[in-house]
């Protein structure tokens, strides 16, 4: 809905170029030291402590990690700020003229709410430890709200890079309430925060080193994505936005197929008891009914991009400044991305395996080696590839996305090999897969006929009706191939249970 309203108002805009690179700049602090990093060196610590009822040592645990954060990042917001020219020419140096000197500026008005979403990220593993999940991930809808709200009211009296200006304010409020709003529940449930800097714990010393590799492989995912900003950004003009719009598709079903299980799974994970093959066992069987549950949603999402791409990107950006044309497009974008998408997703799951093993470094290998297949990818077929097969230079922005998705293929199968090593061998049955293809290609000749006898209609009637027809025919078709997860949740329909 964000990503609507922005599009609404600012489309493929130089004013949208600016705002989506300004944003990657302080977005890399987030991604440094939020989610994903807490999630594999915070998390596991934390909730095995709760396991073994030592909360006392859990709460200096949290404070002290806390204290470090808050330390840490306002040092960090502090030096962005200060360095917002340099940053900007290294990720966007294609930017000149106004339209870098109004990129410097949002930069500097967006570090201090991405200061404010690395100490959220830290309420988020608070909360995750404790069977909290739903609060932690809908804070962030605050944020969003604060930037929709911000477009609506402003929009209809400002736009170009005074409207963009105005987004990254909101952006900044939006960070302070999702912070804000998690806070209270945190305190509850820790019976209040133990601020220090002490790091004589073991446990604290164990968040550190196990923080230290996996802030280096963070820091080299950002880089790739940074990597590909760069290249978008010597593209012609909208390939920065256009990328940033595909992309929010694409961590979609990332986010609720990927992120949720991994995230769900990790404090379970973690707080397993047993040692040898006992603990082995509990890991395989948690990690192998989750990467079911992933690939039963993430297999037909992947289709849909390929197959009904159009549909999604219209229905949810098509309007005011974002034409058909850039609708096609982000499509093509999209489509790229579908390469890995399940990869991806899977991937996710292997990693935090590892972090509930305390291992955080196999991680970081493989990670290293997707980022490097990444950018040298990326360069070759976003820039001289399209020249070389006669297209326009634009489209290198769909070579960005299937590059990563190529990458993305070989780290999720090092995870497994390396995973299979320590705990046994794990994965879907390949009877399992071919059956899920199968349904979502099955059902995607359902989607298009309908998109087909619908054409001329809105976005919005042309994606109910033909991106209903493909949801109903894939869980059909799965269920009538004997998916177990298609068939539990069918009997949830009272039509099909009494059938």
């Amino acid at each position: 809905m964000r990503n609507r309203v922005f599009a609404h108002f600012l489309g493929t805009s130089d004013a949208a170029d600016a705002f989506n690179a300004a944003f990657k700049i302080p977005n890399f602090l987030q991604n440094l030291f939020g989610e994903g990093v807490l999630s594999a060196s915070f998390i596991p610590v934390y909730a095995r402590l709760l396991g073994q009822d030592e909360r006392e040592e859990a709460g200096r645990v949290a404070g002290a990690v806390f204290s470090l954060l808050a330390l840490t990042s306002a040092v960090l917001v502090l030096l962005g700020i200060l360095a917002a020219p340099g940053l900007l020419a290294v990720i966007a140096p294609g930017f000149s003229g106004e339209k870098r000197e109004i990129t410097i500026r949002l930069v500097r008005i967006l570090f201090p709410g991405a200061g404010l979403l690395v100490l959220s990220a830290w309420c988020l593993g608070v909360l995750n430890s404790h069977g909290r999940f739903f609060l932690s991930y809908t804070a962030p809808v605050l944020w969003n709200l604060a930037i929709i709200g911000t477009l609506i009211g402003l929009g209809q009296t400002s736009g170009g890079y005074t409207l963009a200006e105005y987004a990254a304010w909101g952006s900044v409020a939006g960070s302070a309430l999702q912070f804000g709003v998690q806070l209270p529940l945190v305190l509850r449930l820790m019976h209040g925060l133990r601020i220090t800097l002490q790091r004589t714990s073991s446990a604290v010393r164990t968040v550190i080193r196990n923080f230290l590799p996996v802030f280096v492989g963070r820091g080299v995912v950002q880089i790739s994505a940074y990597v590909d900003t760069v290249l978008a950004s010597l593209l012609p003009t909208g390939a920065v936005a256009a990328l940033s719009y595909a992309q929010v598709l694409y961590t979609l079903p990332v986010s609720l197929f990927g992120m949720s299980v991994s995230a769900a799974e990790l404090p379970a994970m973690s707080s397993s008891r047993g040692e040898g093959d006992e603990l082995a066992a509990q890991l395989r069987s948690r990690l192998d009914r989750g990467l079911r549950q992933i690939a039963f949603f993430v297999i037909p999402s992947a289709v849909a991009f390929l197959a009904l791409g159009d549909v999604i990107v219209a229905a949810l950006y098509q309007t005011g400044e974002f034409t058909r044309a850039t609708t096609v497009y982000v499509w093509g974008i999209l489509a790229g991305s579908a390469v890995g998408l399940l990869a991806s997703t899977l991937g996710r799951l292997y990693a935090s395996t590892f972090y509930a093993l305390q291992d955080t470094r196999a991680p970081l290998r493989y990670a290293v080696i997707r980022v490097v297949l990444t950018i040298v990818l990326g360069y070759l077929l976003a820039i001289p590839l399209p020249g070389w097969i006669g297209v326009d230079q634009r489209w290198g922005a769909a070579g960005l996305t299937v590059s990563a998705g190529l990458a993305g293929w070989v780290e999720f199968v090092l995870l497994r090999r390396a995973l299979s090593g320590r705990i046994g061998h794990t994965g879907i049955p390949a009877r399992l897969l071919a059956r899920l293809w199968g349904g979502a290609a099955g059902a995607s000749i359902a989607g298009a006929v309908v998109k087909l006898a619908l054409d001329g209609q809105h976005p919005l009637v042309v994606a109910l009706f033909s991106l209903g027809m493909y949801g109903i025919a894939y869980f059909a078709i799965t269920a009538e191939l004997g998916v177990p997860e298609a068939r539990r949740l069918l009997k949830r329909v009272p039509w099909f249970r009494s059938a």
